[in-house]
């Protein structure tokens, strides 16, 4: 246990010069003195919805605009951008990650999490062997149900979805992707969920740009919930999910940054889209929708998970309220970000403090400031770049 004077970051976001609370970190127990003016605790974010496989860069697509996903897909599978990051990994058809050099894909699509404050991921990809989940330094949910598509079933789905459902046993998420275009396929989708009987309190649907108030009122009715992108979904379509509608009627909100080849950016960068959006919704409410709206969502209920003494983000104070101060952080602005009771990235000076192992992390410099950070990712880059022969920038990445 190491004292550290920080706010309570128990789902609300306070000043660091008012309280002390206990941090829970795997070192002696000893108290760490540190000057805090200026900085903001808040709980770590949780990112509901990323393809961790598909944070490659550039962005695909060759349209201006996209009338529904299915369109977008088959585009991406001959663009450049795909093409290139195939090198890296392809899938031969059964999603396994635990093959070729997936690990360095996803080890990446981590980093860009963990450098915008995220110690908690969903990553929605049919679910992996068990030795996948331990690769990370952060959550990755490893229990749920999967459906990538109601409308376009013998494509990207092994078994039904009323099977996936049935798995489920309501005690883990049904996590789908529907509604997502604008077109009469993504409408329709919604009338398809509820025959065949997929509406249900852990049903959580990704991005929903094409529900109605209807739909919307039919959802908060079950408890279920929707995952808003509206990074990708503005890249894609130029249109996103009602939200204000759906928070009107009482819609569990979260918010995920799907991945970057489909132009969502990391979570601080989806937390300003969505303000940018819908620009009447309180800040507050966005940061819920990243912290206890998620832990509903992905029906994380592991109070030692989730315990507020063993996580922690603590970043630069940049405005005077708490929430707003969520709008201008960037992964410079973090300083320190604490999971399950081990530092994982942060400002130099708490390396000593913590008496972390030098051999399990890298050193690095973020602007003008060096920070240290969990595992090797520039071993990682640099195997991506041997393989391609030639320099990859990644825009999540601060080196």
């Amino acid at each position: 246990m190491i004292d550290i004077k920080i706010a309570n970051s128990i789902h609300a976001a306070t000043d660091t010069t008012r309280n002390v609370v206990s941090v829970d970190v795997h070192s002696r127990k000893k108290k760490i003195s540190h000057d805090f003016k200026n900085k903001v605790a808040y709980s770590p974010l949780i990112n509901a919805h990323d393809h961790l496989a598909s944070n490659w860069s550039p962005r695909t697509g060759t349209r201006n605009t996209y009338i529904n996903i299915h369109i977008w897909v088959e585009e991406t599978k001959h663009s450049e951008s795909y093409l290139e990051r195939c090198k890296i990994w392809t899938n031969n058809g059964d999603f396994d990650l635990t093959t070729g050099n997936a690990k360095e894909l996803v080890l990446l699509g981590m980093y860009k999490n963990i450098f915008s404050g995220v110690h908690i991921i969903h990553d929605h990809v049919k679910p992996q062997k068990p030795e996948y989940y331990g690769w990370f330094d952060i959550y990755v949910v490893p229990d749920f149900a999967y459906c990538k598509s109601i409308s376009f079933l013998d494509l990207y789905n092994s078994i039904s979805p009323e099977d996936e459902m049935k798995k489920s046993k309501g005690i883990v998420p049904f996590i789908i992707h529907l509604a997502e275009g604008v077109d009469n396929t993504s409408i329709q989708e919604f009338d398809i969920l509820l025959q065949k009987d997929l509406l249900h309190r852990n049903t959580l649907i990704v991005h929903g740009i094409a529900l109605e108030r209807e739909n919307l009122k039919k959802i908060a009715e079950a408890k279920a919930s929707v995952c808003w992108c509206p990074g990708s979904n503005m890249s894609l379509y130029r249109k996103t999910l009602d939200v204000p509608t759906a928070i009107k009627e009482g819609v569990n909100i979260t918010i995920g940054t799907d991945s970057t080849i489909s132009g969502g950016g990391n979570l601080f960068d989806e937390i300003r889209h969505a303000k940018r959006t819908y620009p009447d919704i309180p800040t507050k409410l966005i940061y819920e929708m990243v912290t206890k709206n998620a832990e509903t969502a992905l029906l994380l209920y592991d109070n030692n998970l989730l315990d507020n003494r063993k996580n922690l983000l603590i970043l630069d104070k940049k405005h005077d309220d708490v929430y707003e101060n969520l709008l201008y952080q960037d992964v410079e602005n973090i300083d320190l970000l604490i999971h399950q009771s081990k530092p994982i990235y942060g400002n130099l000076n708490y390396f000593e403090d913590f008496e972390l192992q030098v051999d399990s992390y890298e050193i690095i410099k973020v602007g003008n400031k060096e920070k240290f950070i969990i595992g090797k990712p520039t071993q990682i880059l640099q195997k991506i770049n041997e393989i391609l022969g030639y320099k990859k920038n990644f825009p999540y990445l601060p080196f």
